[in-house]
Parts: structure tokens; sequence; C-alpha cells
């Protein structure tokens, strides 16, 4: 697992937390209009957010999906344990998978966990079946998710 450095982590004063705050919201807002809600110049708006981005606090700007509406109405979750030495091979053939969303390296009885969205249930078992056949993948362990209480990855609540 990577160890963040102190030189890694960005601090973020008020102004940076408030636009944040805004574009989380609605990433189009303009810049004179941030400006205009905080008092700022456009040009501190602009300088702000090509730091953060620079910086690595943000990391892209990309619609949040309804996946349910876009007829992905499955969501699980995957615990997988995967032979010793090949987990990065893995990992990096499976990120690539479009049902996907997510691949988080845990502790534990398996090795990853996986959230990611399906159409059905015959979507899911297709795609299990072929993650059992990866050499490399010893058991898995599938989780439905029947309500989805809270489900925010953009969510700038944490500032």
């Amino acid at each position: 697992m990577n160890k963040k450095r102190k030189e890694d982590i960005v601090i973020l004063d008020e102004t940076d937390k408030k636009i944040l705050e805004i574009i989380n919201e609605d990433a189009r807002t303009p810049y004179r209009q941030i400006s205009r809600d905080l008092d700022i110049s456009v040009g501190t708006v602009h300088n702000r957010v090509d730091k953060m981005i620079k910086t690595g606090a943000i990391k892209k700007f990309a619609p949040i999906m309804d996946h349910r509406k876009l007829g992905y109405d499955l969501t699980t979750i995957i615990g997988v344990r995967v032979k010793g030495g090949q987990f990065q091979n893995w990992e990096n053939k499976t990120s690539f998978n479009n049902n996907v969303l997510g691949i988080y390296d845990v502790t534990g009885e398996y090795d990853a966990f996986l959230i990611a969205k399906f159409k059905d249930t015959d979507e899911l078992d297709k795609f299990i079946k072929e993650l059992l056949k990866e050499p490399d993948v010893e058991r898995t362990y599938t989780q439905t998710v029947l309500n989805v209480v809270k489900e925010d990855m953009g969510s700038a609540n944490m500032l």
C-alpha cells in the first residue's frame, strides 16, 4: 500500500474549501459566479482551482451519473482472494471492466473488494464466472446491495 508522506498532503484554506463546495455542487458553475458568491476576484478563483488541479486535490471534473436511470439496477460488493504475488496483474486487468466502479486493496480474508454495477443478475453471473476463470483468482464472495443509503463519490462533505 502507498503511504502518504507529509509533503503529499494538500492543505486547503476556507476559500479553497468554499470553491470546492460550489464546484462539487455544479462543476459547470462559471468562475465569475463563484467570484461573486465568495466576493473574490475571478483571477483568484482561477488560480486556486488551477493549484488544486496541479496538487492533485482535484483529480478531474466528471458527471455523477445515476446508474439506475442508465439501466444498471444491481449494485454488488465482491470480495476477491488472489493467489500470492499475482495481485497487481489481476488488478490491472480487472480495472478495465466497465462494470467495475472501484477496486480497493483491503486487509482481512480477501485481498480486494470490487464495487460493481450490473443491469441484471444474468450480467452479474457472467461477470463472476469470467472472474473465476482468471488463473490468479482463488475465490470470490459476492454481496448484492438491497438499498443504497449513501453513495456520493464526489462529496465535498469531508472538507
